[in-house]
């Protein structure tokens, strides 16, 4: 029953939150300079002055900025997110279109950077002052350091040029294999150059938190009195230690999700990934606001679902955490 009431807390708080970020957003992208009638104009080699005023009212770009708010926040509550301007299509068909290669992409980079960073962080642990602690330490600040597209134009030229052993672009070949276990494949030879530059700045900062955690954590009365026992030290690192250490670990990667979604963008552009980021991109360019605002709104669902799975996992790590 208490987890039940946490959930429809922490429901009821999502659902406020995203009409905040739906009305923020609104608010921001459509004070942003530019004008979508003039990109469309310009993109199409010109129009006349009376053209252009027939898109802005199909657009509904002529009514007041509260008029055209409310109507917006009417078609949201009835799970319409409008048309592209540019791609005359449905947003929500693109953004459903575009969902699979985005989550696989970001779920993927969040994996193994926890995987890796933890286990980083706890080898790292075991001898705070070793040479194998040193070199992960100047890995993990190396990694964190680098920005994510500065990563991914490097690994693009290393292996377009150097080592052209793993394709830079895209999602699929050319020529698209035959089968579906070649298919997917093919599609994991392309993810992992892009998997790899998401997750690197991650796993730096997770292997990191880790090791300070697991630091705390091996001090405490409970790890002396388990090794006094004479418990083999994989128990005690794994079974005892880890599992209380994971808290600060688990609550950043539930935190950061939002700043991987905004790092899968640059990823998606700098590799020709074909998901949201890459649509987020092409949209700013040319003022596509019902598909800005689409991808934010999704976006930002995400992260309101990810923060409350995350209070709902300290449950499943620590019992001691109540739901009050």
């Amino acid at each position: 029953m208490g987890v039940l009431r946490l959930f429809a807390s922490r429901l009821a708080q999502g659902l406020l939150l995203v009409l905040a970020v739906v009305v923020l957003n609104f608010v921001l992208v459509h004070s942003a300079p530019g004008d979508p009638v003039e990109t469309i104009a310009g993109a199409s080699g010109g129009m006349s002055p009376e053209l252009m005023a027939d898109l802005r009212k199909q657009y509904g770009l002529d009514l007041p900025f509260h008029t055209q708010l409310g109507i917006y926040l009417a078609k949201v509550a009835s799970g319409d997110l409008g048309y592209s301007y540019y791609f005359n299509l449905p947003v929500s068909q693109m953004i459903l279109e575009r969902v699979p290669a985005t989550l696989l992409l970001v779920l993927s980079a969040v994996f193994t950077a926890f995987v890796a960073g933890t286990l980083l962080g706890v080898l790292s642990s075991r001898k705070p002052n070793g040479l194998l602690s040193q070199a992960i330490t100047v890995l993990s600040l190396v990694g964190f350091a680098a920005p994510v597209f500065w990563t991914g134009i490097m690994l693009v030229l290393l292996f377009a040029s150097v080592l052209p052993i793993l394709p830079v672009s895209g999602m699929r070949s050319p020529d698209p294999a035959t089968g579906s276990l070649a298919d997917m494949l093919d599609v994991l030879h392309h993810l992992i150059l892009p998997m790899v530059t998401l997750a690197v700045i991650y796993l730096a900062q997770y292997s990191r938190l880790a090791r300070s955690s697991m630091l705390d954590v091996l001090g405490s009365d409970y790890i002396r009195t388990a090794r006094a026992k004479g418990l083999a030290e994989g128990v005690v690192l794994y079974k005892h230690a880890l599992r209380n250490a994971l808290l600060p670990v688990v609550t950043v990667l539930g935190l950061q999700f939002g700043n991987v979604l905004a790092g899968a963008i640059l990823v998606e552009t700098v590799f020709n990934w074909p998901g949201l980021g890459r649509l987020a991109f092409d949209s700013v360019l040319r003022r596509d606001y019902p598909t800005i605002l689409g991808v934010l709104l999704f976006s930002s669902i995400v992260v309101i679902v990810m923060n409350m799975v995350t209070d709902l996992c300290y449950r499943l790590i620590d019992p001691r955490i109540k739901t009050s």
